[in-house]
């Protein structure tokens, strides 16, 4: 299995720092990767501004170098792990049910394989359907969400839409796939949901840190309390990562921007630190909604959130300590 890299960036088919691209479950099972890139290029659940059905792409193409070397991690993550692009889910625009069970058929290829599914979207409604396949793919109650974001997504509809980009941590825990109070959110901040919402995630157990915590106590410390939090039951972790978590200056190219949210250095650290201290089995980047970014910096902050968690899992294999899959043979 060779990467395509010999040669620039813009060079080569169009896949996640151009690994190479598998098509089928009879491939996976060949192959056997550790890691597999899903896109889920599906957007019509949002509220505000469209275009994350063009993320996957976007985000897939932004690196303008090979993974070649972390620096900080002293690791060449793509020689240490077997990562390959699953290519996208059929999402098809308005069928809304369509598209979610492809997205949820796709990444359950990947996690019911015990591959770690690195899902790109689209809006966050994709993690109702991803989440959903990872849950099931692990025993009821071992799998629980560390939720990097603006907004809890945790509306009760959305205009009566029940696929909305703001409801899907509700959906995941009134099915019963994920628990409350297995939910850990980072990062909330602005003028929603409102109190009535805030009441219902208290009920369920639901745990959160405001933008104002991880500004006056640091990051380091905050996430320290959210790995313990997030694993206070669960064995597995899914991580999850809205690019709106991020300052519209530095993530302008998003639906729904929120002034006041963290610097890129702080949400790369913050992944490496989940990543490393627990035993993440899935991962999505959702909302990196291409017509509104500039330079590519959206993308680029996507690209990077993506590859510092790939990083991280590497250097766990590297040391010996599992990465929530088989071992590479």
């Amino acid at each position: 299995m060779k990467r395509y890299d010999d040669g620039p960036a813009y060079l080569g088919p169009t896949t996640f720092c151009r690994v190479p691209l598998l098509t089928t479950t009879d491939q996976l099972d060949e192959v056997r990767p550790d890691v597999a890139v899903v896109g889920a290029p599906w957007d019509d659940g949002v509220t505000y501004r469209p275009g994350a059905r063009f993320g996957p792409r976007a985000v897939r193409t932004a690196s303008y170098q090979g993974a070649e070397w972390h620096l900080e991690l002293e690791v060449a993550p793509l020689d240490v792990l077997r990562v390959v692009d699953y290519g996208d889910a059929r999402c098809l625009p308005g069928m809304a049910e369509i598209s979610h069970s492809a997205i949820r058929e796709r990444v359950g290829d990947v996690a019911s394989r015990a591959i770690v599914p690195m899902v790109i979207g689209g809006d966050h409604s994709i993690t109702w359907p991803s989440a959903a396949a990872v849950a099931a793919a692990y025993p009821p109650g071992s799998v629980g969400i560390v939720h990097f974001d603006a907004h809890a997504d945790t509306a009760p509809d959305t205009w009566g839409n029940l696929h909305s980009h703001g409801s899907p941590m509700r959906r995941l825990i009134e099915s019963g796939a994920i628990p409350g109070r297995n939910f850990v959110q980072v990062g909330l901040r602005g003028y929603w949901p409102p109190k009535d919402v805030f009441d219902w995630m208290r009920a369920q157990g639901m745990r959160w840190h405001l933008m104002g915590e991880l500004r006056d106590r640091g990051v380091v410390p905050v996430i320290a309390d959210a790995i313990a939090e997030a694993l206070d039951g669960p064995e597995h972790i899914y991580l999850s990562v809205d690019i709106d978590v991020l300052d519209p200056g530095f993530a302008p190219g998003t639906g729904t921007p929120e002034p006041g949210g963290m610097q890129p250095v702080d949400l790369l650290r913050a992944i490496r630190q989940v990543v490393l201290r627990t035993h993440v089995v899935a991962m999505d980047l959702v909302e990196v909604s291409p017509p509104y970014d500039w330079a590519e910096v959206t993308a680029q902050n996507a690209h990077r959130c993506l590859l510092e968690a790939i990083s991280a899992l590497a250097v766990k294999r590297r040391d010996g300590r599992d990465t929530g899959n088989r071992t590479t043979g």
